[in-house]
C-alpha cells in the first residue's frame, strides 16, 4: 500500500496528494516524498531543485510559469496554510485555461502536483507562512513568465472575503502587478514546453 493516495482534481495530470501522517502524543512523522512510491501511484517525474519561500497574510505570489524548461511542482505548506491554484495553459488541453484551487495548511498536510505547462500562485491566508516545492527543472529567469491573478477570462475565485481579505489588502510584487491576460498570452501565439 502506498504511502500517499493521490486525488483527481478534474484537469488531467493536475493532482492533489494526501501523505499518510502517523501521529501520537509526541508529535507526528510522515514522508513528503518517495521515488518509489510516487512510482507506483504514477508520478514518475524526476525533480532537480527544491525552494522554500516566506510571506505574510495576503501576499499573492503568482501565477507564474516558464515558456521552456518549463517546471512541473510539488508544493506544500510547512507553516501557516494558503489558497494554491493552478491554470492549464497546454496548448492542446481539452481543459486549456481551466483552474483548480485547494487550500494547503499545516494541519492538513496536503500537496498539489502541477505539471508542466501550468502556471502557478498562491495566496498566503496567514502570518509567517512557510510554502516549500520541488521543481522537475531549473528555474531559468530569461524564460520567466505569468498571467494576471485577477484575469476576468480566467475568473479565479480566490475566496478573498473568506479569508478577510480584498483586493486592496493583496499585496504583489511590481513584477505580478503587470502580467499578461490568458488573451494576450493567446494572441502572442507562445507555446509553452
Amino acid at each position: 500500500m502506498s504511502k500517499f493516495k493521490k486525488v483527481e482534481t478534474g484537469i488531467r495530470d493536475l493532482y492533489v496528494i494526501e501523505p499518510t501522517v502517523f501521529g501520537d502524543n509526541r508529535g507526528f512523522f510522515m514522508e513528503t516524498y518517495s521515488k518509489k512510491d510516487f512510482n507506483d501511484i504514477g508520478l514518475t517525474m524526476d525533480f532537480v531543485q527544491d525552494n522554500h519561500s516566506k510571506s505574510k497574510k495576503g501576499v499573492l505570489r503568482g501565477l507564474h510559469f516558464q515558456i521552456k524548461h518549463t517546471q512541473g511542482k510539488l508544493v506544500r505548506v510547512t507553516k501557516g496554510s494558503v489558497y494554491d491554484v493552478a491554470i492549464d495553459l497546454r496548448k492542446d488541453s481539452e481543459t486549456f485555461g481551466k483552474w483548480y484551487g485547494v487550500e494547503l495548511t499545516e494541519e492538513n498536510k496536503k500537496m498539489f502536483y502541477i505539471p508542466e505547462g501550468f502556471a502557478h500562485g498562491f495566496l498566503t491566508l496567514e502570518d509567517e507562512t512557510e510554502f516549500q516545492y520541488k521543481c522537475t527543472d531549473y528555474y531559468a529567469p530569461e524564460f520567466d513568465s505569468g498571467v494576471l491573478w485577477n484575469d476576468k477570462n480566467i475568473n479565479i475565485e480566490w475566496n478573498l472575503e473568506k479569508y478577510g481579505l480584498n483586493e486592496e489588502t493583496i499585496l504583489l510584487s511590481e513584477k505580478d502587478k503587470k502580467q499578461q491576460t490568458l488573451l494576450q498570452f493567446i494572441e502572442s501565439g507562445v507555446v509553452i514546453g
